[in-house]
């Protein structure tokens, strides 16, 4: 990469694992620009790591279009996501509309800004952040599992359509993480969503996930890494669920 610092552009920033993407990027001598909506964390995460703030809300193209008309990523990582609970008979039309937006729509709109300067100077790397949910049905959250395994898809798709170029696409497919997410999805105090999803249990940290980038990313040029599915040690996918009387147990 002759003539200027790589540069690297992550959406989600403010959240945990954005965080954690955005300084691990930078600690590898890039240019982070880092994208999310929240100005403030923003602000701070620009004094911790030196990247440089990009507030945009991903269900607006207009400015995700804006931030972009500067940039030229050598590295896209798509981590901004957003879950909520529930089956898709009992969700809003803002609740569709809105994982939509996040977790699909913006991921294709990123691409169809920054593809076209990664197939121009032939080189370059699409990362997104997918989901065990993207892959793995289990009961509950159909929205976001139909968002997820469309950003699966779409990670396929991208690999294809850049077949003969030297940019690379890889999807990371996690397990659970400790974050917030399960909080803001079932609408818990932090209090709640630990002792709920993660006390006595042994999640992934958002860490691991920037580890898993950091190894796609850092392949030799000739390696695409296309999938990491990455699990805690102590969590499956899979398992029987069985209806008995009209109501569904869980088999794990």
């Amino acid at each position: 990469m002759t003539g200027r610092k790589s540069c690297a552009l992550v959406t989600g920033a403010t959240g945990k694992v954005g965080a954690a993407l955005v300084e691990r990027l930078a600690a590898r001598g890039m240019t982070v620009h880092a994208m999310g909506r929240r100005r403030a964390a923003l602000k701070e995460l620009a004094a911790a790591t030196g990247c440089i703030p990009a507030v945009a809300d991903l269900a607006d193209i207009s400015a995700i279009e804006a931030c972009l008309a500067d940039i030229e990523p050598d590295v896209l990582v798509c981590n901004a996501g957003l879950g909520r609970a529930g089956s898709i008979a009992g969700e809003s039309a803002a609740g569709i509309d809105a994982m939509l937006d996040v977790n699909l729509r913006s991921a294709m709109h990123l691409l169809r800004l920054v593809m076209p300067g990664m197939i121009a100077r032939d080189r370059g790397h699409i990362v997104f952040i997918g989901s065990m949910a993207g892959h793995h049905s289990f009961a509950g959250h159909a929205a976001y599992h139909a968002t997820k395994a469309g950003v699966a898809m779409l990670a396929r798709q991208a690999r294809i359509d850049l077949i003969g170029r030297r940019v690379r696409v890889s999807e990371i497919s996690p397990g659970r993480i400790r974050t917030d997410m399960f909080a803001k999805a079932l609408d818990l105090s932090g209090e709640e969503a630990e002792k709920r999803f993660f006390e006595g249990y042994e999640p992934l940290l958002p860490e691991d996930i920037a580890d898993a980038v950091e190894y796609a990313i850092a392949a030799p040029e000739r390696v695409n890494v296309g999938l990491i599915e990455i699990f805690p040690t102590m969590q499956v996918a899979g398992g029987m669920t069985m209806a008995k009387g009209g109501a569904a147990s869980d088999g794990n």
